[in-house]
């Protein structure tokens, strides 16, 4: 009988072991399920997200987790409502000390929990709704009522002496918490504690979601010519992922020619044109698990400073990925990438983001950050089972163009494995001249 979430709550060393076995290869297995081989386990994968919080916990002064944040309701509860549902603040769970989970989850979709996610008590998942950011005035008392019946479940679970975490929050909210007699502190530092280290579904599915991207850029070396706009590229790889299996296309951005420099990080309807240098970074999720995956190609030739500009740009990444391994500071790997005076900025805050690392898991910035901007004085140790993107920037001396390149790295127990896979060591040059 495999074990639901909501039995004993003692902590295992199996629970939270992430089984990660670096002597096999890392897997990208179909996005079905089948009967002659074990691709994602997810029972395994619910109850090691849930152990890993409730040791986080543990670990903390507080006594509970109240979560706003879809990423953290979705890496505890293993439930999930659609994008949709991000930034209404309409969904929040809570851990209460070693009590199963508490969902409270958009009108109907609450029923729907108790239908089909036999991980969660029936009588845990309730359907909330606090207001809509807004829109239905706190004078109505949604916020008022809820705090109340969160500061219950604490009492009942011997925790309401103790600080409440909280990860983001309405004003209002945070208001009716401290006036039931609450004492509210940061969540999202615990939460971070507890999904820095993957296990081997985690792996598998990011290592999945990149093979998406895979796909993607191989039809964008394809298509790239003169007359395609950047929004159509965007479109066709919308789509494209969605008949994939995507469950989330957060945002795909497209660049060229003289957008390039600096970099706008977004895209517009502007059509490609001969010569020019484009740039596309793929944000989506498959199963809640993210890609940030950038790649350069040429359109139909490359000028010299073009050629630099990728070069330089390669060089940069993949001295950042030869220092990547467990025990190593976010500080060394931060070192080996160009100040934002040498790249023709003012400070590391306006070149923030250009020569960059951020782990990826159900959020797109997870642990560690690297960067100038912020590791140098705060370093972090980087360890075996995070997984994380590196990416750099090269504007390039022609005044318009620039390159962009972005790996996903996985920490194994020596070093790391590149996940993202379309070839890019040298300038990619679709439909050449």
């Amino acid at each position: 009988m495999v074990a639901k979430l909501s039995e004993p709550t003692i902590i295992t060393e199996a629970d939270v072991n992430p089984g990660n076995d670096w002597t096999k290869a890392l897997q990208a297995p179909g996005v079905m399920n089948v009967d002659f081989e074990e691709r994602i386990n997810f029972q395994r994968l619910h109850r090691y997200r849930l152990a890993r919080t409730r040791q986080a916990l543990k670990n903390s002064q507080l006594g509970a987790l109240l979560t706003f944040d879809g990423n953290n309701i979705r890496y505890i509860t293993s439930t999930n409502i659609g994008e949709w549902s991000r930034d209404k603040m309409c969904r929040f769970a809570l851990l209460a000390g070693d009590a199963a989970p508490h969902l409270w989850d958009f009108g109907s979709a609450a029923a729907h929990h108790r239908l089909h996610a036999p991980w969660l008590p029936p009588t845990h998942c309730h359907a909330g709704m606090l207001g809509l950011r807004g829109a239905v005035p706190v004078e109505a008392g949604l916020m008022k009522s809820f705090a109340h019946e969160i500061k219950d479940i604490l009492e009942q679970n011997g925790v309401a002496d103790q600080p409440i975490g909280v990860d983001i929050v309405e004003p209002p909210m945070l208001h009716e918490l401290e006036k039931a007699g609450l004492t509210v502190l940061d969540a999202q530092q615990v939460m971070l504690d507890a999904r820095e280290i993957k296990n081997q579904d985690e792996i598998m599915l990011l290592n999945v979601a990149a093979s998406m991207v895979d796909a993607v850029y191989h039809m964008i070396y394809e298509e790239l010519k003169p007359g395609v706009r950047e929004n159509d590229i965007v479109a066709r790889a919308t789509k494209m992922l969605f008949e994939m299996g995507a469950d989330d296309v957060e945002a795909i951005n497209a660049v060229a020619g003289e957008r390039c420099s600096p970099h706008p990080h977004n895209f517009t309807d502007r059509m490609v044109r001969p010569g020019d240098q484009a740039f596309f970074d793929v944000i989506q999720a498959y199963m809640g698990y993210r890609t940030c995956y950038y790649r350069t190609i040429n359109v139909g030739m490359a000028n010299d400073a073009q050629k630099d500009a990728y070069k330089q740009a390669r060089e940069w990444i993949d001295a950042s990925i030869n220092l990547i391994k467990p025990g190593v500071s976010t500080s060394t790997v931060a070192e080996v990438w160009p100040t934002a005076q040498e790249l023709g900025f003012a400070s590391e805050m306006e070149c923030f983001g250009l020569q960059f690392g951020h782990g990826l898991g159900v959020a797109l910035h997870e642990r560690p950050i690297i960067s100038r901007l912020v590791s140098m004085e705060n370093p972090l140790e980087i360890k075996e089972g995070m997984v994380f993107a590196l990416e750099t920037y090269c504007p390039a001396k022609d005044g318009r163009s620039a390159a962009r390149i972005e790996e996903e790295v996985v920490v194994t127990d020596t070093g790391c494995e590149v996940i993202t896979l379309f070839p890019a060591q040298e300038l990619p040059v679709a439909n050449e001249y």
